[in-house]
């Protein structure tokens, strides 16, 4: 089990009055337990939260005002991981669960079906079940370079993999569109974890469905993934984006820290950062 304290500072200017939706809170997932959380606007808006049952994704909306705009999150969050046994097989197709299937599906960011060929010629001849979700990862972290500005937010894997460069959203996308390609159910997985490359961001891995169950990869090889705190779970990035915008909005500062503990102690949890006055969250 690891404990983590998580915290978001989101800072815009308004152009005109707009529509603003967050997924930036800790989800309801079984493998991790809330236990505190702070959320803050200023200047005071009402909320409308709503979780999706599926997923576990956690929501909140608002309209906003011209001007500024800030939001400030901030958790505590245990994780407690599960260990993975050394020789999980491929689920046959016919035995994939209905409620599974669709992340076999190629999806806007994720071209299963253009990268097929590709996939079979690449990985179809290696053994099938986790140590080939494995090679493909290893393929990825080798091939694909990590480059901070190389992808827009509209790069598909098909694009990130002709251009060998990307961010983590890329290296997840890839890794998910070559697994659909061999019909192993794959979907996006966006959190916040601690790992050693500066500034902390938002993190994007993927999970593969294998004899039963969902693992967890993370092809970039920056972040633990027994320690990553579950904001999002979705069949590709359009599913789990940290915010989406309705109208004319500018960021103007964006700052994730990630500060990890040892779980034997008890966290006390601190006041939110200096700032303007912020109105807790008051669901509408």
């Amino acid at each position: 089990m690891h404990l983590s304290t998580v915290e978001t500072f989101l800072a815009y200017q308004v152009r005109e009055p707009s529509h603003l939706c967050f997924n930036i809170e800790a989800a309801r997932w079984p493998t991790q337990e809330l236990v505190s959380e702070q959320l803050a606007v200023w200047p005071p808006v009402s909320f409308h939260s709503f979780e999706d049952p599926g997923s576990g994704n956690r929501f909140f909306r608002f309209d906003a005002p011209p001007g500024p705009l800030e939001i400030r999150y901030k958790a505590d969050v245990e994780v407690h991981s599960l260990p993975v046994e050394a020789h999980l097989r491929e689920v046959p197709v016919s035995q994939v669960p209905d409620a599974i299937l669709h992340y076999l599906m190629p999806t806007r960011y994720c071209e299963s079906d253009v990268l097929c060929a590709f996939a079979r010629e690449h990985f179809g001849h290696l053994p099938p079940g986790l140590s080939r979700v494995r090679h493909i990862v290893d393929w990825i972290k080798r091939s694909i370079e990590y480059r901070v500005g190389s992808t827009r937010s509209t790069t598909t894997a098909q694009e990130a993999l002709a251009q060998r460069a990307g961010v983590c959203r890329d290296f997840a996308h890839i890794g998910i569109t070559l697994c659909r390609a061999l019909n192993i159910p794959a979907r996006l997985v966006a959190g916040y974890v601690w790992f050693d490359e500066p500034p902390q961001d938002f993190h994007a891995v993927f999970e593969a469905w294998l004899d039963g169950r969902w693992v967890m990869f993370d092809p970039t090889g920056m972040a633990p993934v027994d320690r990553l705190v579950r904001t999002g779970t979705g069949s590709d990035a359009k599913d789990v984006a940290f915010s989406t915008i309705f109208g004319s909005v500018q960021m103007t500062q964006m700052i994730v820290s990630v500060l990890e503990h040892d779980a034997r102690v008890p966290v006390a949890t601190a006041a939110p950062a200096p700032g303007p006055p912020a109105a807790s969250k008051v669901p509408a």
